[in-house]
């Protein structure tokens, strides 16, 4: 790190979990975050400020005035254009040392795969199911962590799954697929600031996971009532009948 990090990045150097070691590791880190709405918004320039020194960013969508409500990385100026166009300009302003690659495209297939397979963590910040069991199948298959985020109305979940980790349980191990269509915010509606409380939930795991300070939540399905302001924890464990992650080792 130049001089320039080290006062950039030093309110976390100071911490004893993230230290020198711990910061260098989030820039040499690479990260795919899956959509750039609600939850990548937040989740990306979070990770941005934190110092993670790549990131790849894939929506296939342009920004809509309805989407101002809660995606923070957009603004009035960027209606018409490619989310990742917008989601970039953004966090270039916010820290130009990050390397930002955008993809402008729907990642599908042995495309998908292939990013994930060149990242050190993934971020599913996606609204469709579809997109969700194939995030997580490549995940498990190239053994690289998830971060899954899911926010609707006034209630959020967050997950953590390691396919490393032997007792970690994986995105099919918790859902069966359904309907794409169900989980989706123009159909159900959502508050504004959840999408922040959970996207910034989803960065914060990524930093520890990448700087390796304190423990992963993983093998937890935690869920927020925006309502109540509540909290709930629930134990996850491996479906041993589970078409994904049943034969991982």
């Amino acid at each position: 790190m130049n001089d320039q990090q080290l006062l950039r990045y030093s309110r976390q150097i100071m911490l004893p979990e993230i230290d020198i070691q711990g910061q260098q590791n989030l820039l040499n880190s690479r990260v795919l975050i899956i959509g750039m709405g609600g939850l990548g918004s937040p989740a990306a320039l979070y990770l941005a400020a934190a110092g993670v020194g790549s990131l790849v960013i894939s929506d296939f969508d342009d920004v809509d005035l309805s989407n101002l409500q809660r995606q923070i990385i957009h603004g009035q100026q960027d209606i018409g254009r490619a989310k990742v166009d917008s989601a970039w300009e953004s966090i270039r302003e916010l820290n130009a040392d990050c390397h930002v690659l955008p993809l402008p495209e729907k990642l599908s297939g042995d495309e998908l795969k292939q990013q994930i397979a060149l990242v050190d963590l993934v971020l599913d910040c996606s609204d469709r199911f579809s997109t969700r069991f194939a995030v997580n199948r490549y995940c498990m298959e190239v053994q690289t962590p998830l971060v899954s985020g899911a926010a609707i109305q006034f209630g959020g979940q967050l997950a953590v799954f390691d396919p490393k980790d032997p007792e970690s349980p994986c995105y099919s191990c918790l859902y069966e697929e359904t309907d794409d269509e169900a989980m989706r915010c123009a159909e159900n509606g959502v508050v504004a600031p959840l999408v922040g409380v959970i996207g910034a939930m989803q960065a914060m795991e990524a930093v520890k996971i990448l700087s390796g300070a304190g423990q992963a939540a993983t093998g937890k399905l935690q869920i927020f009532d925006a309502l109540t302001a509540q909290w709930r924890s629930m134990k996850l464990s491996r479906d041993p009948g589970c078409p994904v992650c049943s034969k991982r080792k």
